[in-house]
């Protein structure tokens, strides 16, 4: 492996392992990599900045998996519904400012909401738990909406989700 192989390959690992904001990580690399006196200085070729790209996607797509996994609902790593929606967003912002199309990961995570939604219904009908939605109906209509995600492919009873439970 030559020296750029190298440091490639190791900020890829930075960038795909990073905190809840990739993009972030991504930048610093780029900064690092191409621009920062103390670094090597590289000019990178498409190939290298589509594979820093699409770690960049990849971890947000783990991240957005991560707070649809009704598993984790419990959990200290679950973020919720609401910091889902922001999330998705900040993917939707990086892919149009990169060029990047979005729709596989949109399709993906259009059917996590869909059985998430179903499965917290369903816990919730049952009386088995409270729901932990942190969103409004309002926003996460607009986040269905936005993963194509129609009303009739959500629970019947999804407005109760959003009520106190008692």
């Amino acid at each position: 492996m030559t020296d750029r192989e190298s440091l490639l390959a190791e900020e890829i690992l930075i960038v795909r392992h990073s905190g809840e904001i990739p993009e972030i990580a991504f930048h610093g690399t780029l900064y690092y990599l191409c621009e920062d006196p103390a670094g090597p200085q590289l000019s990178l070729t498409k190939k290298e900045l589509d594979i820093l790209r699409q770690q960049v996607v990849a971890r947000y797509r783990e991240i957005l998996l991560r707070d649809l996994n009704p598993e984790n609902r419990d959990a200290r790593i679950y973020r919720g519904l609401k910091r889902c929606i922001f999330n998705w967003e900040r993917l939707g912002k990086f892919c149009v400012r990169q060029a990047m199309p979005i729709e596989n990961v949109r399709r993906e995570i259009a059917e996590a909401l869909r059985c998430f939604l179903y499965q917290e219904a369903a816990e919730v009908r049952a009386g088995l738990r409270q729901s932990c939605l942190n969103c409004t109906k309002e926003e996460l209509d607009a986040f269905a909406g936005e993963l194509g995600v129609h009303p009739e492919e959500l629970p019947e009873d999804l407005e109760r989700l959003f009520c106190p439970q008692g």
